[in-house]
Formats: structure tokens, sequence, C-alpha cells
């Protein structure tokens, strides 16, 4: 409809310079004008004429009544006034022929704004914390950081993908002393990320025993203490000052947690460009801080050295703790000087919880005092928070679902489907896989990314409704029309029925569809239009026969209809990290 809508502005500046005087109006000014009436039964399209009023000094009646008899376009069928407003009712034959048209013209680039080209994106987004299970929580970070990144490779950005690993930190002194104490090489390499976890939240579970212990029979509010917290922090400060054992052993466990990370990665078909990690920018640090001095940014509070942020109605923002050890702001501070350093971007894109608002705020802020004049290409996308039956996820008592446990339900219970129509144990894994992750991914990003969800595992799992599932069968459908047929089709130009129109109609819809989800950093917009274009391919599937149709010029039309639908569902799949099977 974008194109249609261009095209309708620019008719309408031609009449309003023809019947009110040139140069009164540019169509760029008229196209954000132009709505989508809600009763369609009035038109397709409709300008509100009081828009007009000031400028062209003439009652929106008047108005409208003018332009009405001024107007003329071959995709549409009629051009009235009613009420003050202008109302463009389509063609459906002449329109969808030019939809169709465009679609085959512009092939797997159909729907792309192609505002990106020339200009480079950074995204920062899954970034699972190092020897810490890649649970559920990790899912709403990961799947929108991607569709993002594959919407902005779509309208022609380069991109670059940065998982920026939670590599650094106290954690890591406990994780340390459970090794020490509790572990070994074998078990670990046999058990991976799960003996990490295990070790994990041991020592936090023997840590908050020690701490009850020193207060019991105390008064109320006296100090814990717990000798094992004191032993975390000082390996995590032996490994701070360069000990190798401490070292090797992070560094084991860097890469027994990628190696595990991958296999879900590899599920869901992402690749990044970057794993640099919070250890990465730590001697990067120490220049930020200097540059923050020597600007007088820096201030001393109760012996931290914060940023003061009262003008901004922030709290301050924290550079070094009261010993001199930075936090997150100081890292993230270095990470986009770097990442602007190396990749010149012209927008940086943080996907985290929108629990960070605060923080990503703040250190905004702070870039922005220190001078760098591309503060404002830093945009930080937040999403809802993820529970599981209400309850809160927590890595340190164990209540979490895994990824890997997630996706291998759903897709054993593909599997098991498949089995009854396919006896091929390989084809059954591979459509499984396809549409097990799938029906996961789809599920999430069905939802406004602000939304906060409560997961419930059978809902998640539905093979039911709008749902993944249904939206590759409704591709497999597609390509299984086309093939019976043996050709695409091409538009004849033989009159259509209101299911091919309203096919046409949903498929014009989606260039404005993808300009609205990267506008909005909504991957769900794309979600929502793959359910409209599913509804409409099947009632048109349903009530026109489309291969076995006996008139050949229809015929040929209603294939081209099915090939556009193919094409377009496919884009749209790929853009929201789906995949698109052919056969189910």
């Amino acid at each position: 409809m974008l194109t249609l809508k261009n095209k309708t502005a620019e008719l309408i500046a031609g009449a309003v310079d023809k019947c009110f005087g040139e140069g009164l109006l540019a169509a760029s000014d008229i196209v954000s004008m132009l709505e989508y009436p809600p009763d369609r039964s009035m038109g397709d399209i409709a300008l509100p004429c009081f828009r007009l009023s000031k400028s062209l000094r003439r009652s929106p009646v008047q108005i409208a009544d003018t332009l009405a008899g001024s107007i003329e376009c071959e995709e549409f069928s009629s051009v009235s006034a009613v009420n003050g407003y202008l109302n463009f009712k389509i063609d459906g034959t002449a329109f969808a022929a030019r939809v169709i048209s465009d679609i085959s013209a512009l092939g797997d680039s159909y729907g792309s704004p192609k505002c990106g080209e020339g200009r480079v994106v950074v995204l920062d987004y899954s970034s699972p914390n190092v020897a810490k299970p890649f649970h559920i929580g990790h899912l709403g970070t990961t799947v929108i950081g991607h569709s993002l990144k594959l919407l902005h490779e779509f309208a022609g950005y380069k991109c670059v993908g940065i998982n920026y690993l939670g590599d650094w930190g106290t954690q890591f002194g406990k994780l340390i002393t459970a090794y020490k104490r509790w572990g070994d090489k074998a078990t670990v390499e046999q058990g991976g990320v799960d003996e990490l976890v295990k070790l994990y939240v041991r020592v936090n579970n023997e840590i908050k025993a020690e701490e009850d212990a020193s207060v019991a029979g105390k008064p109320e509010g006296s100090p814990k203490h717990s000798e094992l917290a004191d032993a975390s922090r000082a390996e995590f400060a032996k490994m701070e000052s360069g000990d190798e054992e401490n070292l090797a052993l992070w560094r084991w466990f860097v890469d027994v947690s990628l190696e595990e990370y991958q296999k879900t990665y590899k599920l869901l078909g992402i690749e990044f460009d970057s794993y640099k990690g919070e250890s990465f920018y730590t001697d990067k640090m120490p220049a930020q801080v200097k540059k923050l001095r020597d600007m007088g940014l820096l201030e001393i509070d109760d012996g931290a050295s914060v940023v003061n942020l009262d003008k901004w109605n922030m709290p301050v923002c924290l550079i070094l703790k009261s010993d001199g050890t930075t936090l997150y702001p100081t890292r993230d501070i270095a990470a986009a000087v770097y990442r602007k350093e190396t990749y010149d971007f012209d927008k940086a894109i943080y996907v985290t919880s929108a629990a960070q608002s605060l923080h990503f705020a703040q250190w905004f802020k702070v870039v922005e005092l220190m001078g760098y004049d591309w503060h404002d290409k830093l945009l930080h996308v937040p999403y809802g928070t993820v529970s599981i039956n209400g309850a809160k996820l927590a890595t340190r008592t164990g209540n979490v679902i895994l990824l890997k446990d997630l996706f291998a339900e759903a897709i054993a219970k593909v599997r098991e489907i498949a089995r009854e129509k396919n006896p091929d144990e390989a084809e059954c894994q591979r459509i499984a896989e396809c549409v097990g992750v799938g029906a996961i991914v789809f599920y999430y990003l069905s939802n406004n990314r602000m939304r906060d969800i409560n997961f419930m595992m059978d809902d998640a799992l539905s093979f039911d409704g709008n749902t993944g599932p249904y939206a590759q069968y409704t591709y497999a459908r597609t390509c299984s029309v086309l093939e019976k047929a043996g050709e695409r089709g091409k538009m004849s130009g033989a009159p259509l029925g209101e299911d091919e129109v309203e096919l046409a109609k949903t498929l014009a819809a989606f260039p404005e569809r993808v300009i609205s989800a990267l506008s909005e950093s909504e991957p769900s917009v794309i979600t929502r239009f793959i359910l409209d274009l599913c509804a409409a391919f099947n009632r048109f599937y349903h009530n026109c026969s489309i291969a076995n149709c006996e008139d050949p010029e229809l015929r040929q039309s209603r294939l081209a209809l099915t090939s556009a639908a193919n094409q377009v569902l496919r884009t749209a799949l790929h853009l929201i990290c789906m995949q698109s099977p052919e056969k189910i």
C-alpha cells in the first residue's frame, strides 16, 4: 500500500495545484495525512481534508468536493467526497496486477526500504553471563536482537552483531572458590555449563547458610559474615591482579560456556561478528576515567567517583567504587568508544531487559557530557520480563528453564507428529528442528516486546491457532500448490474476486510493516503481518481453485498471487529468525 499511498499523494498534490494554485502542498506533506478508513466500504485510502483547511483556506467539505472531480487513476474504481473526507476505492484487478508485478520485479528485496545503504549499525544482544545457563530469560534479548539485525540487513545496513559476554566480575571469584573446593576437571568437561551451574548454586547456598548462621541469636540488623564470601572475593582479586592459575580457570570456564551456547545459536541460525566480552575492555577503561576526571565531571561521593546527573532527574552514575574498581557504566562507555572507533557506526543498538533502562539512560547521558558527538546514535531497546508460572527467574536458586531443554521438548513433540507422515528419520529430525524451534521463537515474538510474559510451557508448545507451526504450514502449502501446478503463473488481467484482491492488499502492506518494525524496533509487527498474510492466503486457498482452475487466464493470475504470497511469507519468516520449510 505504500506505493499506492505515495502515488495517491502525488495525484492529490497535482489536483491541489490545478484547483487551488501551485506550490501550496507537496506530495511529501500529503502522504503522512492519508489514512486507512476503519469502514472499508467507505474506501481503501482516505484524506481527511480538515487538515488542509488552514493552508487552502477552504472548508473540508469544499476541498473534498473540489478534489474528487479532479483525480483519476487506473488503480481506483472511484474517488468520492464524503463529509470532508476524500475517499479512494481500489480497482482490485488493476491494483493486484501492479502489486504482483512489483513483487515479481523486486524478488527477495520486495519490502525493503533501502534506508540503510552505506550505513553501519552495531547491535549488542544475547550476551549471556559465562558459566551460567542459557535459559529462557535470555530468549528475549537473543531473538529480538537477531530479528532487529535481520531487519536492518534487509533495509541495506551493514550490521555488526556483538555478543557482549558477561565474562568478568565477582561471580568468577565464587566459581573459582567452588571449583577448587568441590569440583574436578573431568566432571566439568563431561557436564559442561550444567556442572558449572551446580557449583555456582552450591557456593551461593553455602554463603547464605554461613551468613544466616553468623547472625543467629543476635539482634536484628547485625552484620552478616561469610568466610566463603571472603575467600571468593580474594580469588577474584587474585584473578584481577593477573594470577595465572585463576586466569587459566577463567579462560576454561569461558570456553566451556561458549561451546554450550553455540549449540543454541546453531538451532536459531544465529552467528555473531564479535564475542568481545566485558574482560576485553579492562585496559580501555582508564582512558575514559581520565577523560572524565580531566573534564571535571567526576565527583567524590562517599569515597566513590560519580557523575552527578541531578539536572536530568537521574541518580548519580557510578564510575569507580571507593576501592577504585570499575563498574558496568565504565565498561559500557569504554566499549561504546571502542566500537565507534572500530566500526564507525551510524547507530548502536543495545537489546536488554527494561530493568536496565535507567542504567542506559545514565551512561548515555555521561557519553553526551563527555563531548562525544555520536551520543545520539546510541539506542536502548528494552523488553519485558519473563517469569515461569508467575515465579521470577533466578540462577542462584536454580529456578530456570534452560533453552536447550525447551527446544529439545518442542523438537521431540514435532518429531512424533512428523513420523506419522514421513518414515525418513533424517527428514523428520530436520522438520522437527525447524518447526519446534520456530514454535518457541514465534510464541515469544508474537508479543509486543515491552509486555511481561508469564511463560506457560503448554501454550508455547501448542500447534493450534495463530502459532509458528501454522505460519510455516501455510508457507509449505504455497510450495505444494506451486509444485503441483509446475509453474508460478503471471497476472493475466482476468477480473479478480474479493478473496484474491484482499490477498493482494495484504501483500501490499508488507513494505509499510517493515518500516514500522524498524522505526519502532518491534519485531512483533512482522509477526502480526505474517498472521494477516496466512489468514488472507488460506481464505483465498479455500475459496478459490488455483492449480485446477478451469479458466486458463484466471489460473495464471491465481498462481501469480500464490507465488507472491510464497515469496513474501518466506521473507517475513526470515525477518523473525524462522525457517521456511517447503514440506511439513
